[in-house]
C-alpha cells in the first residue's frame, strides 16, 4: 500500500495560518494526501504556539504537528503537549520536558505514521545527542508504527545531512525544518530514505524569514532591540510530497510543494483581534 505524506514547513504567524485554512482541504483531496504533518512552533505571532491554534491547525486537516526551540515559548501549550498524541515537542530535549517526543496518526487506509522532531545541537540551545536519541526511541517506535518520519530541526546545514545519512533506510523520511528556506536538495537516499534539507515556510514570503524586511534591517543596521512585526504579503505553504510503501517502508518519490496563496482575508479562518503580530526574533 502507498501512503502520500505531506509534511508542511514551519507555519508562520497569521498568514501561515490562513494559507492553511483556505486551501488545505483542496490540497489533501488533489494530492490524494494520506497524513499531514506541519512544524507549528512559530505559528503564535511568530514564536511558540497556543492551544487555540493547535485546535484550529487539527481543524483545517493537520494530522501530527512537531515542534522546535520554541516549543515553550507559549506556556498554555504544556496542557496541550501533556494530553493529546498527535503533537510532539523536540524528542532529544531534557527527559523532564513537558510533552511527547514523538506523535501519531492512524490514517484512512490503516497504516500509522509516527513523527520525531529532533533539535539540532549546532548554533543552538543545548539539548541531548539527537543521535542517541533516536537510537534509543526506534526499537519502541517500530512496533507502534508502521511509517517513521523525522523532522530535524536545525541551524547547521551539514548537521541536517548527516542526520539523513545517519537515519538512511532506518526511517522513510527525514525532513528538515528550522531555517525557513526551501532547499533543492531532496532525494531518495540509497537504502530508500527520502530526504531535504529544509522543507521551506508557510507564511509571508515578501520578508525576512516571515518578519517585514524594515525591521530587521533596522535591527541589522543599527545593532539596536526591535520587534519584528510578522509580514503579510506574498503568501505561499511550502512543503513537500512523499510517496510511501507501508511493507517496505521506504520512500518511492518525495517532490517539492509550493502554494501561492491568494491576496485578502480567508472565509474559512477563525480570525484573532487583527492587531499586528510582532515576534522577538527569528524562527
Amino acid at each position: 500500500m502507498k501512503l502520500n505524506i505531506l509534511c508542511i514547513g514551519d507555519v508562520v504567524g497569521r498568514p501561515g495560518k490562513r494559507i492553511i485554512a483556505d486551501n488545505l482541504h483542496s490540497i489533501i483531496r488533489d494530492n490524494e494526501i494520506d497524513c499531514v504533518i506541519a512544524n507549528a512552533e512559530n505559528a503564535a505571532g511568530g514564536s511558540g504556539l497556543t492551544p487555540q491554534i493547535y485546535h484550529k491547525l487539527i481543524k483545517y486537516g493537520v494530522n501530527l504537528i512537531s515542534l522546535g526551540d520554541h516549543v515553550f515559548k507559549k506556556k498554555d501549550i504544556i496542557s496541550v503537549l501533556e494530553s493529546n498524541d498527535n503533537i510532539a515537542r523536540p524528542a532529544n530535549l531534557s527527559a523532564y520536558a513537558a510533552g511527547r517526543g514523538f506523535a501519531m496518526y492512524k490514517t484512512a487506509k490503516g497504516a500509522t505514521v509516527a513523527v520525531v522532531p529532533l533539535i539540532g545541537r549546532i548554533f543552538m540551545k543545548p539539548a541531548d545527542s539527537p543521535y542517541d536519541c533516536i537510537d534509543s526511541m526506534l526499537g519502541k517506535l517500530k512496533n507502534q508504527a508502521d511509517i517513521i518520519i523525522v523532522d530535524m530541526h536545525a541551524e547547521a546545514t551539514s548537521e541536517k545531512v548527516s542526520m539523513g545519512y545517519y537515519l538512511d533506510g532506518r526511517v522513510s523520511c527525514v525532513f528538515g525544518t528550522h531555517t525557513h528556506i526551501a532547499t533543492a536538495d531532496e532525494k531518495i537516499l540509497p537504502k530508500g530514505t527520502a530526504y531535504i534539507t529544509d522543507v521551506g515556510m508557510t507564511g509571508a514570503h515578501y520578508s525576512v524569514l516571515g518578519r517585514k524586511i524594515e525591521s530587521v534591517l533596522k535591527n541589522f543596521r543599527t545593532q539596536m532591540p526591535c520587534p519584528f512585526e510578522i509580514a503579510t504579503e506574498d503568501v505561499r505553504l511550502n512543503g513537500i510530497i512523499v510517496t510511501i510503501d507501508d511493507g517496505t517502508k521506504k520512500a518511492e518519490k518525495i517532490s517539492r510543494f509550493e502554494f501561492k496563496g491568494i491576496a485578502g482575508d480567508s472565509a474559512n479562518y477563525d480570525s484573532d483581534d487583527g492587531k499586528p503580530e510582532y515576534a522577538n526574533g527569528f524562527e
